[in-house]
């Protein structure tokens, strides 16, 4: 399981022009599941997601955590992120978990987060336009 942070100030989704998710000051996260994730890695990851330091401490450094900076998250599916670049010129997904198994593990993610802090999401395996202003920028590629 991978997922790619961004701090951002404000970042919605859109499904048919329609908005159907958006945070204010948090964290938006593109979460890509593989085949041999399980629960527990979800859980390894989203305790990751929820306590790294991203955000800015009264020094300007970063010390504190989305649960420190009382932030929300906005998460939104990438099968992309499972996708294997090493050869050739076109991505390979055959690593990407099957859309029936990683919707469950999607969802538990979801659940799990919503007991620590304001959680919004896109849609599962929708076409979605995303719209974001990173902060910073700060970004980073999580696994667990």
């Amino acid at each position: 399981m991978k997922a790619l942070i961004q701090r951002v100030s404000h970042a919605s989704v859109k499904v048919d022009q329609t908005t159907v998710a958006s945070i204010g000051k948090g964290i938006l996260i593109f979460l890509g599941i593989e085949k041999a994730d399980q629960q527990t890695v979800s859980t390894r990851l989203l305790h990751k997601v929820l306590n790294y330091r991203v955000f800015p401490d009264d020094s300007g450094h970063m010390n504190l955590s989305l649960l420190d900076a009382a932030g929300e998250l906005l998460v939104v599916s990438q099968f992309t992120l499972a996708a294997s670049t090493g050869k050739g010129l076109r991505p390979s997904f055959s690593s990407a978990m099957q859309p029936t198994e990683a919707v469950l593990l999607y969802e538990h993610f979801i659940d799990q987060a919503r007991a620590h802090c304001k959680v919004s999401s896109g849609l599962f395996g929708a076409d979605m336009q995303v719209d974001l202003c990173n902060d910073g920028p700060v970004t980073f590629l999580l696994s667990a």
